[in-house]
């Protein structure tokens, strides 16, 4: 059963709950459940901070009951998300839309986790000062389109053009039911130049070589390749990570390249532009690419400019470190934005 609490609140920015005599931050869909103000009595959902996640770890509000009952749904539209759940909502899918061909050939950027989301599209700005990147926001990790702060942030710099959320992702600027209908819609009837695609804020995980959100990625890799797109991997990589099987590169990515039924290209940091170390007494997160990589998938050295980056103002933390203390993990972001303008100028002379 759904560990479901009423509460009521005590402040709405940012928003606190008091469930019983405790008060526990939390956090409200207001484009799904309406506006949430102080003293409002909601029922909320207790299991994310309860279990102490450090993704994710606040309450959700479940529904308003002082004034969230008035909601008259969406009108005309043709499909629903949450499908099935009681918040299922009415979408108008992009798929629906006339001119449903692809009548260019975007190149698409896959990212695993969406702490890459700000350097590559910041990189692929710098790169492409004209070009329109949307991104897509896959299933993996939060699926809310409102939740990203990184986003909001893109989209006031102009960085990202337009925001899709696709699949059980909701509540972005436009819908789709499926990644592939985004990414053939991106590339027609929302006249995009390139598309970055990848999972909200946090990523779901087991510790299993497979059971994680980063697995998204090879989906939204087979679905741009099916259409025939220049594909990019973004590698995820560190040289701070605590855990073993993040460190270097990630097994997510090293999975990842592993199990892809077609060729695609991986941008790094060019050596002048990320350090290269080596973890304890393994090879280097390099090697470790390139062994993932064999002889079929093609590593495409570019621009990290990390000092250019650090100044921009945009997120600058993964997981709790800092830019300096992991460069290399915004390298690898950074490089493949760069890699995704390249492609999109390229195509665009053909």
């Amino acid at each position: 059963m759904l560990k479901l609490r009423r509460g009521v609140v005590t402040r709405a920015d940012p928003l606190a709950i008091r469930v019983g005599a405790e008060e526990r931050r939390a956090w409200a869909d207001e484009e799904l459940i309406g506006e949430v103000l102080e003293g409002d009595e909601v029922i909320v959902n207790t299991e994310a901070l309860d279990l102490g996640l450090g993704s994710g770890g606040f309450d959700v509000v479940h529904v308003n009951l002082t004034r969230g009952l008035d909601g008259q749904g969406a009108g005309e539209a043709t499909a629903l998300k949450l499908n099935y759940t009681s918040l299922q909502h009415p979408v108008e899918p992009v798929e629906a839309r006339a001119n449903e061909g692809t009548e260019r050939r975007i190149p698409v950027l896959v990212l695993s986790l969406h702490g890459q989301l700000a350097p590559a599209a910041w990189a692929a700005g710098r790169a492409g000062k004209e070009m329109r990147v949307g991104y897509i926001q896959t299933f993996g990790g939060a699926l809310p389109g409102s939740l990203s702060d990184d986003l909001r942030m893109l989209r006031r710099a102009g960085l990202i053009c337009e925001h899709v959320t696709a699949g059980p992702a909701y509540g972005g600027e436009i819908e789709a039911l499926t990644v592939i209908g985004a990414l053939q819609a991106a590339g027609g009837s929302l006249g995009w130049d390139a598309a970055i695609a990848g999972p909200g804020p946090g990523i779901a995980g087991s510790g299993s070589a497979l059971g994680h959100g980063g697995m998204a990625a090879l989906d939204s890799a087979h679905a741009s390749l099916t259409l025939g797109l220049e594909t990019l991997i973004a590698p995820r990589m560190s040289s701070a990570d605590p855990r073993p099987r993040h460190r270097g590169l990630s097994h997510h990515t090293a999975t990842v390249l592993r199990m892809l039924l077609g060729d695609v290209r991986v941008p790094v940091p060019a050596a002048e532009h990320a350090p290269w170390p080596r973890i304890g007494g393994d090879d280097g997160p390099l090697d470790q690419l390139r062994e993932a990589c064999a002889d079929r998938h093609e590593i495409w050295s570019r621009e990290a400019p990390i000092d250019e980056y650090a100044a921009s103002g945009l997120p600058a933390t993964h997981m709790g470190r800092e830019l300096a203390d992991d460069e290399l993990f915004f390298a690898a972001a950074l490089a493949a934005g760069d890699g995704l303008a390249a492609t999109a100028l390229t195509e665009s002379v053909r």
